[in-house]
């Protein structure tokens, strides 16, 4: 088969449009971190509900207040005490304030509150040093949330603040997509497990692992199915369970033009329908991606440094894709090397680096 010549992101894309997301279940709140919202998060009530105190303070008709000063306080008289969780029994008329804590609603009547700090106080009267404006410190109802309000959208990762958020609502059993599960395919007969001892002429399998620690830091499940030897048949047999236990497929190895590159080869016994054959990119030119059943199938280089710059590049955008994530694409912004890069390079290139902030 002959090699493709596409930029990255043209593959990207074409494999991308091949990719829809696995199905929904719906899980505890105490255990969705870092899950994906199927469904958008609506706020089905205003928070706050009621109107309430931001501060430990008094309640008080802001009128009242008019000629306080330092000089010459206003006295008003302590009618009722509104502890957190509690309602008031009893409404702000002129000359009384009610004694409210963090989170009290707002007795009738009142349109003000001042903190304790800002007061002088006992317990059957309050003074106030200046005067107050109607609605100061005060959280309307909606405030921080209106009704309607989309919160999350479908395709979000669920992070702490949208975990709160859903608790704010009342939601404890949100929708989100089924855990990903991909699975992992190493071919090649000079490859051996990382626990073996290499004989003359062999190597440790690293990019197993160095693929399933990326996988799992996204949050996918992995499925280990070893080492292949150089045989179509069996890499196609392997291929074939994997798809059926799992969601998506990462092999590496087997992607070149030699006589024993047969991981195209495999996927055409399986049936699958290959996208694209190589791509226009350093390190990673080599590659085969094909779709069986709407199920990927990342075929990458043997080379550590080719397969993981062509999975970040292709292959991961599309499982994240497929795992329901919106923002599947890594963004995109410009930055100075601090050293020059000498090398001459035809194709698109892609440097490892670290970015300093």
């Amino acid at each position: 088969m002959k090699k493709s010549k596409l930029n990255y992101c043209t593959a990207r894309d074409i494999l991308l449009s091949e990719i829809s997301p696995v199905g929904t279940e719906k899980i505890g709140i105490k255990n969705c971190a870092g899950r994906v919202l199927a469904k958008d998060l609506l706020a089905a009530e205003d928070v706050p509900s009621f109107a309430r105190s931001p501060y430990d303070g008094y309640a008080f008709r802001a009128d009242d207040s008019t000629d306080a000063s330092a000089q010459s306080p206003v006295t008003l008289r302590v009618i009722e005490d509104v502890p957190a969780g509690a309602v008031p029994t009893m409404g702000v008329v002129p000359g009384t304030a009610i004694r409210v804590m963090t989170g009290s609603p707002i007795p009738p009547g009142a349109d003000a509150v001042r903190q304790y700090e800002k007061t002088e106080f006992d317990a059957r009267f309050v003074r106030l040093l200046q005067p107050a404006k109607t609605g100061e410190n005060i959280v309307r109802v909606g405030e921080d949330v209106r009704k309607g309000t989309v919160l999350a959208e479908a395709g979000a990762r669920i992070d702490a603040g949208i975990a709160g958020s859903l608790a704010a609502q009342g939601v404890t059993q949100p929708e989100v997509y089924r855990a990903l599960r991909v699975g992992i395919l190493s071919t090649g007969g000079e490859l051996v497990d990382a626990a073996t001892c290499p004989g003359e002429g062999c190597i440790r399998d690293t990019n197993a692992y160095t693929l399933m620690a990326v996988l799992q830091r996204e949050g996918f499940a992995t499925v280990h199915y070893g080492i292949i030897g150089d045989n179509t048949l069996e890499i196609r047999d392997c291929m074939e369970q994997a798809l059926k236990e799992c969601d998506a497929l990462v092999m590496t190895g087997g992607v070149a033009t030699g006589e024993q590159d047969l991981t195209a080869a495999a996927m055409g016994e399986l049936g699958a329908r290959i996208l694209f054959f190589g791509v226009d990119l350093k390190p990673g030119m080599s590659c085969a991606y094909g779709i069986r059943g709407g199920k990927p199938i990342c075929g990458l280089s043997g080379n550590p440094a080719s397969a993981i710059t062509n999975f970040y590049a292709i292959g991961l955008p599309a499982l994240r894709r497929l795992s329901g994530l919106k923002a599947c694409i890594q963004p995109e912004f410009t930055v100075t090397l601090k050293d020059p890069f000498p090398k001459k390079c035809g194709a698109t290139r892609l440097l490892r680096g670290t970015l300093d902030l």
